[in-house]
């Protein structure tokens, strides 16, 4: 592991108005087939640490996005551990085409998940503990969640990547459409109109605050290699047939960790209705529900973000 701060320096960056953690272990580590990934664990800034939460990013997020919710994590007495996951970020990237956001099974996440578990987290954080994922990262958790059971002892996922929005027959011809593309050759393209978008606040679907907005913009322009663009056919593909796996009611029948929901109640990323629905069938878990909030629960406005947090902090156990 890179401790030091040069180290450090040389694995993740400060940002315009978001500097790294000083409480840092940085560093890559290379998976079973091949892949190197970056990660980062934020040492808690308490005496007697609680537990460490894995922290596990969304579609096109990286480590310096979360720097702000590691610092609430880590000082309210939990360790943080995070890594890039392949294809995206700081990790290495899996086509020529490097802006594409590609993965060739959905199963390479969850695989990824568990060898940092055991690899990284497990020799050096502090137990118990706790996983934490949002959107993609909370698809991730979920349909790893019933391997994860004599090693993590609460979960939690903000705005689950459970569905998409639109109509029944819409969303049936989505899937035909991306299954048929990834079949037949053309898994590595990404569908036309999904490369990566200059955005203003205004048009943003994913916060209503614009300071965190501006920051994790300037993220990516202090680091052009973090940009990811759209997904690639073979990522939907994978992504979709993820989503009906953890949908059936046997697989969450399956999940013994206790788990709490946050569904955005203004999400038009992922439809609250269907978070809804997965929480209906989902008996070890608890859905809170943050009115008027945009999709990034983390990088939203405080009224939205506050309740988020304290939510957390209510459920996972020690006193934080």
């Amino acid at each position: 592991m890179d401790s030091s701060a040069s180290q450090n320096a040389s694995v993740i960056y400060d940002t315009p108005g978001n500097p790294a953690p000083e409480n840092a272990i940085t560093g890559f580590f290379e998976t079973p087939d091949g892949k190197r990934l970056r990660y980062a664990i934020f040492r808690s800034t308490v005496t007697r640490a609680t537990g460490t939460v894995v922290l596990l990013q969304g579609r096109n997020e990286t480590i310096e996005k979360y720097y702000e919710t590691a610092r609430d994590l880590t000082e309210a007495g939990l360790w943080v551990a995070t890594f890039d996951w392949r294809g995206q970020g700081g990790s290495e990237r899996l086509l020529d085409d490097s802006i594409a956001g590609h993965v060739r099974r959905f199963s390479d996440y969850q695989n990824d998940l568990e060898f940092f578990l055991e690899n990284i987290v497990l020799p050096d954080a502090r137990l118990p503990f706790f996983v934490l994922g949002h959107s993609t990262g909370g698809l991730i958790a979920l349909a790893t969640a019933p391997r994860l059971a004599n090693r993590v002892e609460r979960m939690v996922v903000s705005a689950p990547f459970v569905g998409v929005h639109g109509g029944r027959f819409e969303l049936a011809t989505l899937r035909t459409a991306v299954g048929f593309a990834s079949r037949f050759g053309f898994g590595r393209m990404s569908p036309a109109g999904s490369k990566q978008s200059n955005l203003s606040f205004e048009d943003n679907e994913l916060t209503s605050d614009r300071a965190r907005f501006n920051r994790n913009r300037a993220i990516y322009e202090t680091c052009p290699q973090f940009i990811l663009g759209g997904p690639t056919y073979r990522w939907l593909a994978e992504s979709f047939r993820a989503i009906r796996r953890v949908q059936d009611p046997a697989h969450l029948a399956s999940i013994r960790i206790p788990t709490l929901i946050f569904g955005a109640g203004a999400d038009t990323i992922v439809p609250i209705e269907a978070i809804e629905d997965m929480a209906s069938h989902f008996r070890a878990s608890e859905l809170i529900t943050i009115d008027r909030a945009k999709h990034e629960l983390f990088q939203e406005a405080d009224i939205y973000r506050e309740q988020t947090l304290a939510g957390i902090k209510a459920f996972l156990p020690g006193e934080l």
